[in-house]
């Protein structure tokens, strides 16, 4: 692996002003912390799998790397160039090398418009004097590569299954051969068999083409799958980060561990004399997060320390955990 991070997210911060309903127009509006304070560096070449229940930040943590949603503070620094606070003009020239693949396919396609038109705007917005029967060669052969006919070209999306639309997002994703693409969520509105299949191609063009890829999924065993490294999220914040095997292996911080619990395992045996440990109470509000440690409301662990300090990432280069009770041996 590449020493020299290809994108560094440094205590990138995201939140937004939440106005109350039936608050006065002189009151403050509220602040929903999406993101808090989130860390970690990508790879050429390197996938890192971020997991997390549903409003943990995975997605806003995507688009603020994308340049779609403005980060608060921090820093990300793509190519060692800084993105945060770049100008419009900047992040666009940025974007052609950092693309996204999103979770509902056929919801992130133009209905109005034909397969090859989707695949080829990237090209006419970056390449405005490439001419048209380039552009065709080029749409023809990202289609081939990700597994679409040529003679489905003049199509509309609302005419392919879902497996195939999301294969038109990644070609549309591929089409400018970018650097780093950040799959949110990208088979999870699609069938098990479908999903392997998506997977698989993604790993494919990822080895053949160099890529970095960040994906985002809720389902531990495809990250698994496909992952070099995971970060897991919880309330904004990254609670664990690590190598596959250590984070699956030996998954450290309660809510990892609440989270390994919960994966099928293939042996029926094992799956049946396996200990699920169940989070107790809700998922506490973003706008107003426990103090101290976002988790201790939830976690088995917690005493009054853990109300007072807010754990940060520990540990080794290979797992770092946040968490004030269980720590990461710093001799592995």
């Amino acid at each position: 692996m590449n020493q020299t991070p290809l994108l560094q997210v440094q205590d990138v911060r995201t939140s937004f002003a939440i106005k109350r309903k039936g608050s006065y127009f002189w009151q403050k509006p509220d602040t929903l912390k999406a993101v808090d304070g989130v860390s970690f560096e990508l790879f050429a070449g390197e996938t890192l799998g971020v997991v997390g229940e549903s409003g943990c930040g995975k997605s806003t943590l995507a688009r603020t790397i994308i340049g779609l949603v403005r980060a608060n503070s921090g820093s990300i620094k793509f190519n060692d160039a800084e993105i945060v606070g770049a100008s419009k003009k900047t992040m666009r020239i940025k974007r052609k090398d950092i693309q996204m693949i999103f979770q509902d396919p056929l919801a992130s396609l133009n209905p109005r418009m034909t397969v090859g038109d989707i695949i080829a705007e990237p090209l006419r917005t970056y390449y405005p004097k490439m001419k048209k029967a380039e552009v065709q060669d080029e749409v023809r052969a990202i289609m081939k590569k990700v597994g679409l006919l040529s003679n489905q070209i003049n199509r509309y999306p609302h005419e392919f299954s879902g497996g195939q639309c999301q294969r038109i997002g990644i070609a549309r994703a591929l089409i400018l051969k970018p650097k780093i693409i950040i799959c949110d969520e990208p088979v999870s509105a699609l069938d098990v068999s479908i999903q392997a299949q998506v997977i698989n191609l993604l790993q494919d063009i990822q080895e053949e083409m160099g890529l970095a890829l960040i994906f985002i999924a809720h389902d531990l065993s495809v990250v698994k799958h496909i992952a070099d490294r995971v970060l897991v999220m919880y309330l904004g914040h990254a609670v664990e980060l690590g190598v596959d095997k250590a984070v699956y292996g030996n998954p450290t911080h309660p809510y990892t561990q609440a989270l390994m619990s919960a994966v099928p395992l293939p042996d029926p045996i094992a799956e049946r004399n396996k200990t699920i440990q169940l989070l107790e109470g809700d998922l506490p509000s973003p706008i107003h997060p426990p103090s101290g440690c976002v988790f201790r409301t939830r976690c088995p662990l917690a005493d009054a320390e853990c109300a007072q300090i807010e754990p940060v990432l520990e540990g080794t280069i290979n797992h770092r955990v946040a968490c004030l009770k269980n720590k990461v041996e710093t001799t592995q």
